[in-house]
């Protein structure tokens, strides 16, 4: 990776200059990695989903369990089924390494040129979201951190912590693929040690015994989802980092490394979270966890915590820049990755200084898994019919192209998509949203099982239809 050569290549019109370098700007977009340039190895993408999970997040999701009025050992069961949803995640990435391109152009094969635009649009709203979530966790730990040393009071601090997150952030989503890759990595074995000592420390005090009243199904349904989200989250992304892997690369290696990053860092945290919950009022999850911790391990904990918001904001804002090329920018992954830039440094400053608004981001994006759920059930499922084999030249063809169908629409994916989000929709219970079969549910959320719906319609509607492309 480190020493990639340079070479040229042309795709359609344009002519560039093909570079994936550490610390080099990254010249390439959704165009199609070609073979001359794909390098690196199954391993790689371990350490970017390991690395990139090892946030905070999943801890404060664990606690959250626990919240619902799950026992310590029941949430530890579902933040392990949930770690488990990362095989899917694993296996979106074969696309990339079938056709060389980023997740949502490969997604133009299920709903088509056109009919992909409204959740590539949907999907940078959410990358944008999560990606100012992060930052501000990164800047109040950092705030956090320069209080300590004796540097509090006035908007000072804050300004300072948001713009070293940011910048910290932006550098290295702004060189690109190799850049982040070798973050991750390195990031990845800093954190992994600070982390597993929070764990060590937390675990041992976890409260064991049964909760006074068994759970119901909506504490099951909504632990599941929150846990779920997380993964779920991430469909629309993993090719971005499988593209530049060679074709020979083996499928189940791609699976099983990207399923096995995410699953260990996910679960471990998942699982201190909740044991922290058993012990302390989580409510303010960076200092109810932080109050368990030995003095000496405070302001390493607040280094974890800006560390694991970096490492997962990188990821999502990287992915954002591709995801404006297949929204239509006329412009390099460098140049459109500065409007990802802008606006999440603008909700960061909104999330900072006006009151409520991180709440309000929160419920928001917690409603569009109605929307993301029911996505991958199609894209998953068009993948398994094609046997991840794609026309890549026609998932770039603007029209006319195998993936066109009717004037840029595939009736079958849209179908198959409403389905699923008129059920997500109707079984939601969330902030913003409750559904009017969550009450005769007994308070479950079944919001999740769209992406099954989605999939089942998908697959009665296409088989037949869709079949591998044969060059």
């Amino acid at each position: 990776m480190l020493g990639h050569e340079t070479a040229t290549v042309t795709t359609g019109t344009a002519r560039t200059t093909g570079r994936d370098e550490v610390f080099q700007v990254e010249e390439h977009g959704i165009d199609p990695i070609p073979d001359a340039e794909r390098h690196g190895s199954a391993k790689d993408v371990f350490w970017l989903w390991f690395g990139s999970n090892l946030t905070f997040t999943y801890v404060i999701n664990g606690a959250l369990a626990v919240a619902f009025g799950l026992s310590f050992w029941q949430a530890a069961a579902v933040v392990v089924i949930g770690g488990l949803a990362f095989l899917a995640i694993g296996a979106a990435g074969l696309s990339g390494v079938r056709t060389g391109t980023a997740t949502l152009v490969v997604s133009r094969a299920a709903f088509g040129r056109r009919g992909n635009w409204p959740a590539g649009l949907l999907n940078w709203i959410v990358s944008i979201g999560y990606t100012v979530v992060n930052t501000v966790v990164g800047t109040l730990a950092l705030e956090a951190f320069l209080a300590d040393l004796g540097w509090s009071g006035g908007h000072a601090p804050r300004a300072l912590s948001l713009a070293v997150t940011l910048a910290l952030t932006f550098a290295v989503a702004l060189w690109g693929h190799a850049t982040v890759q070798f973050a991750e990595r390195w990031m990845a074995y800093v954190l992994a040690v600070g982390f597993a000592a929070l764990v060590v420390l937390v675990l041992p005090g976890a409260d064991t015994s049964a909760p006074a009243a068994a759970p119901g199904a909506q504490a099951w349904s909504l632990a599941f989802v929150v846990v779920l989200a997380g993964p779920f989250s991430y469909l629309p992304m993993p090719a971005d980092y499988t593209r530049y892997l060679p074709r020979t690369t083996s499928l189940r290696a791609v699976t099983r490394s990207a399923a096995l990053g995410g699953f260990l860092s996910s679960v471990a945290l998942g699982v201190a979270g909740a044991a922290a919950a058993t012990q302390a009022d989580m409510t303010d999850a960076v200092a109810g966890a932080e109050g368990l911790l030995p003095g000496w391990f405070q302001p390493l904990f607040l280094a974890l915590v800006l560390g694991g918001s970096v490492t997962n904001s990188i990821i999502t804002l990287y992915s954002s820049s591709l995801n404006l090329q297949v929204l239509g920018i006329p412009w390099s992954r460098a140049r459109a990755i500065v409007i990802s830039a802008a606006v999440t440094a603008a909700g960061s400053l909104g999330a900072l200084f006006l009151t409520d608004f991180t709440t309000s981001l929160l419920s928001f994006l917690s409603l569009l898994i109605i929307v993301f759920a029911p996505w991958g059930g199609v894209f998953l499922a068009d993948m398994v019919l094609r046997r991840c084999a794609y026309d890549s030249a026609g998932l770039h063809a603007d029209a006319g192209g195998p993936y066109w169908y009717r004037s840029g629409w595939n009736p079958a994916g849209l179908t198959a998509l409403l389905a699923g989000l008129a059920f997500s929709a109707l079984t939601c219970d969330s902030e913003l949203w409750t559904g009017p079969l969550v009450a005769p549910l007994g308070g479950a959320d079944l919001t999740l099982l769209g992406a099954a719906v989605s999939a089942l319609v998908y697959v009665l509607l296409a088989r037949g239809r869709v079949a591998p492309h044969r060059p």
